[in-house]
């Protein structure tokens, strides 16, 4: 007789006592472990009990235990995406297959300024219906600003406000929220001071969170930007994230190492910063994004867009609720129909979104475009950054390829072809690291006592196939994934088993 454990189509856990002994652990021979800490890959056995790993080494099987043969293959811990929008519409895809065919086993959202409010309520959510995957979140400052000042946000808050601010945050610490993030390049966060950034930044810091962030300008400001976020991470004494880290303007390509210079200089003087970066050299944005005064009339501010920040040939429409047969088309194919001038087209498009956005407050997504803009010189410098984690920023839906292919692209790219990471190094900023920068306990390590979040991949052969005509193609290579000591991923198919659980910070209680 024996315990029976099994999930429900709706992902809850049931036990049905039969007897008395445990449920059979598993162990996984003959791989090479790579565990998340840097250090060269071993040639030992690792164990799993219920949802942790309980040894690691040289072990043989115990009687009844279920034995996984590796075949030589790696075994990692499961990666964490650092800053992800999987999120988003979660619901129609739980078993996340095009995550689990990268290995990833964890999502952070809450990002960009935009989370579930109050995050205690969507925490619940998930613990009834869960994910395929673990899921961590930080609180949106544009989510806590919209809640505290409406639509008269086009201003600096009252200290009323940022108190409201504050105290909602705080109640979402206690929660197990990570931290505070913002997406200062977006409304509302953009009309958000440096002074009420730092007051919230205070708050999560007394609530031993931390501050990750879509920086105020990723091209012609970035220099003061990264100086707001460094300062930010010195006056509220938490540490502070730069969310895809990116050189978004043609006339500063090539100069990541300045960059990273201001950033090591800032870490050299107590200032914990760190960042994460996505391996393309295009973003997913909304249409606004390219104007930060909200000039929809300015024709000079979208003239140097299209020049300096991508162009009409590299800005694609990935979603356009008002004319959504625009979708997958550039800005430059538009205006030939129209036969119209690029920079009149892109100004009319912005237009009608922000008055359709308007018109139909409840729709989640008005807009979105693909944009050309950043150097593959300066994404590798970032990514070899002793720093510097790796993210998706993607979801589970659109034209951007990110989304289902981040960290496969990460291992073929940076490992196996370009040699710019080991093995080791690329799986440590995909775990470990991505951990301790993010403050998510006893995650991203094959170590006993952690829990069993596991990947079981071929170097020479995982590789990412999403691309700009093919976004939704999921990757190659992976042969097994364990999140929390069950198989979501076996044999190049989800098994729609949805073990995920929420993730709260390090440290956090349930009597926080």
């Amino acid at each position: 007789m024996r315990l029976h454990l099994f999930r429900s189509a709706m992902g809850a856990t049931f036990a049905c006592l039969l007897g008395s002994s445990a449920l059979a652990s598993t162990l996984i021979v003959h791989a090479k472990v790579v565990d998340g800490s840097g250090a060269p890959a071993r040639a030992v056995n690792v164990r799993i009990d219920k949802d942790r790993i309980v040894a690691v080494g040289a072990l043989k099987p115990a009687p009844g235990e279920v034995i996984v043969d590796a075949k030589g293959l790696t075994l990692a811990p499961g990666f964490i995406d650092a800053h992800s929008h999987h999120d988003r519409q979660a619901e129609k895809t739980p078993d996340m297959a095009m995550l689990a065919a990268q290995g990833v086993t964890t999502i952070v959202v809450g990002q960009d300024g935009e989370s579930a409010l109050p995050i205690r309520t969507y925490f619940d959510q998930l613990a009834r219906s869960p994910l395929a995957v673990n899921v961590a979140s930080y609180t949106g400052h544009g989510s806590l600003r919209a809640r505290a000042m409406g639509q008269d946000y086009k201003r600096p808050a009252t200290q009323a406000e940022i108190a409201h601010m504050s105290a909602e945050l705080s109640e979402d610490l206690r929660a197990g929220s990570l931290g505070l993030s913002t997406g200062l390049e977006y409304d509302p966060g953009i009309y958000g001071t440096p002074d009420e950034v730092i007051a919230l930044a205070k708050t999560a810091a007394a609530g031993g969170g931390r501050y990750i962030s879509h920086l105020r300008s990723e091209d012609v400001k970035l220099d003061a930007a990264i100086d707001e976020i460094i300062k930010i991470g010195r006056e509220a004494k938490l540490p502070v994230q730069i969310s895809h880290l990116k050189i978004g303007i043609v006339d500063r390509w090539g100069e990541a190492p300045k960059i990273l210079a201001k950033l090591d200089a800032a870490r050299a003087q107590g200032v914990d910063i760190t960042a994460d970066v996505y391996p393309y050299s295009f973003w997913q944005s909304n249409l606004s994004v390219l104007l930060p005064e909200r000039n929809f009339e300015d024709r000079a501010a979208a003239r140097f867009a299209l020049s300096k920040l991508t162009t009409p040939e590299g800005l694609r429409i990935a979603v356009f609720a008002p004319d959504p047969s625009l979708v997958g088309k550039t800005i430059a194919q538009i205006a030939a129909e129209r036969r119209a001038d690029p920079v009149e087209t892109y100004l009319a498009l912005t237009r009608q979104s922000e008055a359709y956005g308007a018109a139909h407050p409840d729709i989640e997504r008005v807009d979105a475009v693909i944009g050309s803009a950043m150097a593959e010189s300066d994404i590798a410098a970032f990514v070899a950054w002793k720093y510097a984690v790796i993210c998706s920023d993607g979801m589970t839906h659109g034209l951007h390829p990110r989304g289902f292919g981040s960290f496969a692209k990460v291992l073929r790219v940076y490992v196996r072809e370009k040699h710019l990471l080991t093995l080791e190094e690329a799986v440590h900023k995909m775990s470990a690291q991505t951990a301790a920068q993010l403050g998510l306990a006893e995650r991203g390590a094959i170590a006993p006592g952690f829990y069993a979040d596991l990947v079981l991949f071929d170097p020479a052969r995982i590789a990412d196939r999403s691309d700009l005509d093919h976004p939704n193609a999921v990757a190659t290579g992976v042969s097994k994934v364990w999140v929390n000591g069950v198989v979501v991923f076996d044999k190049g198919a989800t098994t729609r088993a949805r073990p995920g659980q929420v993730v709260r910070r390090a440290g956090w209680s349930s009597g926080s």
